[in-house]
């Protein structure tokens, strides 16, 4: 076997996962991972920097001496000389801690993976630590609202499920103002760049919405990890505050269980969520344009009074509300309910009633709608 083969770490333990999270640009993710690193190195821990990029700002790159640092590697891509995270020198100096900075970054083509955080997934299997950290317009799943909000398509995402899997999200926040004022000092783009920036994507509304989804998703974080030691050591569950979901299907009246919804939310000052499930029988797209229109329009008016939308997928619908409402931990579900038979009851079954049976301490308010004529 030669020298430069990797060393094989098939039967090492994962390794842990730190992410640090930010709203945006600028707020000092880097420069926070590095103060960081000088910590671990003085108490004893082994930390190297697989990739950092201090972006010209020279308080960030006089933080990286002292730090060991693994040479890049050169890539070739139409004439041009590409520099890239070296994964193989990574994995055979297998540290105990790997700095990887630029987490939503799409390697140059031909690289061994396609996106920097596959990389970072590598260096996970082999029971290499790795704190890397992304900006909150970069998640999968929000990268359509920060596009509406910002004016700009995010290209460079990261899918949910890998902030999942941390052990900890460090959210790194500064005031917005604070931002700005770094923005205007040269401090995040060249000067050139700046009075754009604060036009469009550094505007303060943008800027508040992107913080209060930073901080909002590192709580979410934090809330599921606690939930589950406490599942997995049989403690007593925290208490958690009131989530409201209200559940809406394509037909007709569904305007007076999303007014209910939000009037329940409102007294219990809290988030609350529309939830609408589509099974292989129920796609309406194409099949009935009319039912299609009406889903369209129940998600304009849930966005309107202030819910946040959710379209699940499942091939049976109580599956997949019980599913979500465990995972957000709801406390209030309201059902829309037209009179039905016994008999088409005992037919077709009853989602109410499933969902009361599996979610015991959940409270549901149930809303009487006329039954569609057929």
């Amino acid at each position: 076997m030669s020298d430069l083969t990797p060393p094989r770490h098939e039967m090492a333990e994962p390794g842990r996962l730190r992410v640090y999270l930010g709203a945006a640009p600028g707020v000092g993710k880097t420069y926070r991972m590095l103060e960081d690193a000088h910590l671990m190195r003085r108490q004893g821990i082994e930390v190297v920097i697989g990739l950092v990029e201090p972006h010209g700002r020279a308080d960030t790159a006089a933080l990286i001496n002292g730090l060991e640092v693994i040479p890049l590697l050169d890539v070739q891509y139409r004439s041009v000389t590409l520099h890239e995270m070296n994964v193989d020198a990574i994995l055979q100096r297998h540290p105990s801690w790997c700095m990887v900075d630029e987490l939503a970054h799409t390697n140059v083509p031909g690289s061994r993976n396609r996106k920097r955080y596959e990389d970072v997934l590598e260096l996970l299997d082999a029971g290499i630590n790795v704190m890397t950290a992304v900006n909150i317009q970069h998640l999968e799943t929000l990268n359509d609202a920060v596009a509406r909000s910002a004016s700009t398509q995010i290209r460079e995402t990261v899918p949910d499920s890998f902030l999942r899997r941390a052990n900890e999200v460090i959210n790194v926040d500064i005031t917005v103002d604070e931002l700005r004022a770094r923005l205007r000092q040269g401090k995040i783009y060249a000067a050139e760049k700046v009075e754009q920036a604060l036009a469009n994507f550094f505007r303060k509304g943008n800027l508040n919405m992107l913080r209060e989804l930073a901080l909002r998703t590192t709580a979410e974080q934090v809330g599921t990890a606690a939930a589950e030691y406490r599942r997995t050591q049989g403690l007593e569950q925290a208490p958690m505050p009131e989530k409201v979901m209200v559940c809406v299907s394509a037909r007709a009246g569904m305007e007076r269980v999303l007014r209910v919804g939000a009037r329940i939310a409102g007294r219990l000052a809290t988030d609350w969520y529309v939830v609408y499930v589509e099974t292989p029988d129920t796609d309406h797209r194409h099949g009935n344009p009319e039912a299609f229109a009406r889903i369209e329009e129940y998600q304009r008016m849930a966005r309107d009074l202030g819910a946040r939308v959710v379209l699940l997928h499942d091939t049976k619908v109580a599956n997949a509300l019980i599913e979500f409402a465990r995972k957000e931990n709801i406390s209030h579900v309201v059902f829309a309910q037209s009179a039905r038979s016994r008999w088409d009851i005992l037919l077709r079954g009853s989602i109410i009633n499933r969902f009361l049976n599996e979610m015991r301490d959940t409270t549901v308010q149930v809303v009487p709608v006329e039954r569609e004529r057929r």
